[in-house]
């Protein structure tokens, strides 16, 4: 199985200025995976993008990435 909070990592850290400060928390309950990234503010926007197309861009990744663990997967950007 592909390790979800490293593949988050890698593509917010690829997207951001500052990637040392990129963090992922990832809480897993029976059917359910959240995963919280968190950037520096200033990154805030590249994350995001306009109009949230690449916030949704990054969860479609994440979700095709977790398509074998029949788990509901959440991505939280703080």
């Amino acid at each position: 199985m592909v390790d979800l909070k490293q593949t988050l990592h890698n593509i917010a850290a690829s997207i951001v200025d500052s990637p040392d400060e990129v963090v992922v928390v990832c809480e897993e309950n029976d059917n359910c995976i959240n995963l919280t990234l968190s950037v520096a503010p200033d990154d805030m926007g590249m994350v995001i993008g306009k109009g949230g197309r690449i916030a949704k861009a990054i969860r479609t990744v994440i979700k095709a990435a977790a398509a074998g663990s029949e788990k509901k997967v959440n991505v939280d950007i703080r």
